[in-house]
């Protein structure tokens, strides 16, 4: 009897043709669509929904069944409410590290196993490798799409029965082999952004749930310059959205080097970038894979947002979960909330959120 593989199917043309390829290798592929959030967007429309009849149209093509399961309360919980918090002590979250932690490799694997699940799968572009039970995280064919950053959060047991078929794929040939099928999906632009936030205006939608505080942009000299709608909405590096255009001509540009959450206040450079550059960072809630490794300091690679290019770093354990890493060449932009994730010849060994810079 063929091995069951339930797929988190999105919607998207990557779980689309993560089924496919599933199918073609004799597993019996079933698809799982997960609802996530469920409020509207200002026109009134739920994404969720056109996501489904996308899911739906495509397993019909596939000839494979497809169910749908509503986790909304617990991404509310376990991930929403996080990113709400990180917000308002002004700090950038990674939802999409926590969503695939506390949700996906989470309640999805446990409701995939009622289904009588063998193996989950799902579309990211990364690898896996299973060798005598111990399971590790491998950069995916296509650089560019990697999306080992967003997994660094899995434990060995999240990872147990894991399958990435798009792995050794491309997204350009991931879109032919769904046009050649004839899937729905085939031409369906990507999602950028928070999911659940969809194409809305994210200072609109944030502003719903939490108060926005406007308050003086200075620079780092202590020039008022301007005024912030609230310092949830920028970020470390922000150059767009500043208004702030002509108030020192046209040379160079304004962007935010840093944010005082107490006395409310913006502090932004003109063209010079140095403010911005660190040479390390710490971390908390470390998450090591496949384990922590016995040296307390080691040299690696890192990527300390994503798409960024690795970095080389040098790593010192401080704690049972927490790192001191040490950049070996200054990095710009280094953000509180984002995620530090580390790599060595071999692949993904975790990552955990960065706390401070220096």
């Amino acid at each position: 009897m063929a091995k069951r593989v339930v797929v988190g199917m999105s919607g998207g043309v990557d779980s689309s043709v993560a089924a496919l390829l599933l199918k073609e290798q004799g597993y019996d592929v079933v698809g799982l669509f997960m609802r996530n959030w469920e409020e509207t967007d200002p026109n009134g429309v739920c994404t969720a929904d056109d996501d489904f009849s996308d899911v739906v149209r495509v397993a019909e093509t596939l000839g494979i069944p497809y169910y749908a399961v509503n986790f909304a309360k617990e991404y509310l919980d376990r991930v929403f409410a996080d990113f709400l918090r990180e917000y308002a002590a002004g700090r950038t979250p990674n939802p999409d590290v926590l969503c695939n932690r506390e949700i996906k490799f989470g309640p999805f694997k446990e409701y995939a196993k009622k289904l009588g699940a063998d193996f989950i799968a799902t579309g990211h572009y990364c690898g896996i490798s299973h060798e005598n039970g111990v399971h590790r995280l491998l950069r995916a064919r296509d650089q560019i799409k990697d999306q080992t950053y967003f997994l660094c959060q899995l434990t060995q047991p999240q990872l147990d029965g894991v399958l990435f078929p798009l792995a050794d794929l491309e997204k350009g040939q991931v879109r032919a082999i769904a046009e050649r099928y004839g899937l729905a999906t085939a031409k369906k632009r990507d999602s950028t952004g928070i999911c659940f936030i969809g194409e809305r205006n994210f200072r609109e939608f944030l502003k719903t749930y939490l108060p926005a505080r406007p308050g003086e942009i200075r620079t780092l000299g202590g020039e008022v310059v301007g005024t912030h709608m609230g310092l949830m909405y920028y970020t470390l590096g922000q150059r767009r959205g500043l208004d702030l255009g002509g108030k020192r001509g046209e040379e160079g540009r304004w962007f935010v080097v840093e944010k005082d959450l107490a006395a409310n206040i913006l502090y932004v450079s003109h063209g010079d970038e140095t403010p911005l550059m660190r040479m390390g960072c710490t971390v908390s809630g470390m998450n090591f894979i496949p384990r922590a490794p016995e040296a307390e300091t080691f040299g690696c690679t890192a990527k300390l947002r994503y798409r960024q290019s690795e970095q080389q770093v040098r790593v010192t354990r401080t704690g049972e979960d927490t790192l001191r890493i040490d950049f070996c060449a200054p990095q710009r932009a280094v953000t509180p909330g984002q995620y530090a994730v580390l790599y060595d010849a071999a692949g993904c060994l975790g990552g955990g959120v960065i706390e401070t810079t220096f």
